[in-house]
């Protein structure tokens, strides 16, 4: 599986505030800032901000409600649209995304950060 430049930004900022108590405090304080410090440019439209929540407790259990996804303005690739069975799968999509984003992206990060060798 091969990851997208965001995916892998995302997993080392995670795996960074895993790793790094001062940068986790940063990162929380100000996110943009932290960020930039690793060498990325967040570019956020007019009004927009990053909000980072330390959800490192294991006594706390964390649930994301994303925005709820525009389905009217989705567009799919021509890939997509092939498996496209019955309009189940767009549904899938925007609640499987949601709840993957939301509740297994510690799952995706140390799956990516800690690949073995091919």
């Amino acid at each position: 599986m091969e990851y997208t430049q965001d995916q892998k930004m995302y997993a080392q900022i995670v795996k960074k505030a895993w790793e790094d108590a001062t940068f986790k405090k940063d990162l929380v304080a100000n996110p943009v800032n932290a960020i930039e410090q690793l060498g990325y440019k967040i570019d956020l439209p007019q009004g927009h901000t990053v909000i980072v929540n330390d959800q490192t407790s294991e006594a706390v259990t964390y649930i994301n409600i994303p925005r709820q996804p525009q389905l009217d303005s989705l567009e799919l690739t021509d890939e997509q649209l092939e498996m496209v069975n019955g309009g189940e799968f767009v549904v899938a999509i925007a609640i499987g995304g949601a709840f993957l984003t939301g509740m297994g992206v510690g799952v995706a990060i140390y799956a990516a950060t800690h690949q073995k060798a091919e």
